[in-house]
């Protein structure tokens, strides 16, 4: 799991060429002109889906898993708390979706972070993450790269 500003993004272009492309893609988009959908990167190696939504309480937003990409997750607007946790924490697995690449499980004790805009988490496959956690009543509007692991 990482947690960082997209100023400091570069850094990170070099865990791998599709991860490059990710990063680079983030640092040259304006999101301000981003609306919600998918927007290809590099093929099925990197690509972008944007969502606006309201965030959920703790409870009700789930725990999930990736085993084919990382997410790379940016705040456009609102803020937005995440869970994470090490992939062992996970229990009572509801099942892998392979054509989601996501599976849902419980954690009884996890961390949590803050996004706001300007910054990014990246979560690895062996990373449980619990997104769209209500930090204010603002909407959310934000960016998932989804990177093959």
């Amino acid at each position: 799991m990482i947690y960082d500003t997209l100023s400091c993004a570069a850094q990170y272009a070099g865990l791998s060429p599709a991860f490059a492309k990710a990063f680079e893609f983030l640092k040259k988009t304006d999101f301000s002109t981003l609306n919600p959908g998918r927007y290809e990167i590099d093929g099925d190696r990197a690509f972008a889906l944007v969502s606006a939504y309201s965030p959920k309480p703790c409870a009700e937003a789930k725990w999930e898993a990736h085993r084919q990409y990382a997410d790379i997750q940016v705040l456009i607007e609102g803020a937005e708390k995440q869970g994470f946790a090490p992939l062992a924490q996970g229990k009572d697995s509801e099942g892998y979706l392979p054509d989601r690449d996501i599976e849902f499980l419980r954690v009884d004790d996890g961390n949590y972070i803050t996004l706001k805009p300007g910054m990014f988490a990246v979560y690895f496959p062996q990373d449980l993450h619990q997104p769209g956690v209500k930090a204010n009543d603002l909407p959310v509007k934000k960016i998932v790269v989804k990177v093959k692991a």
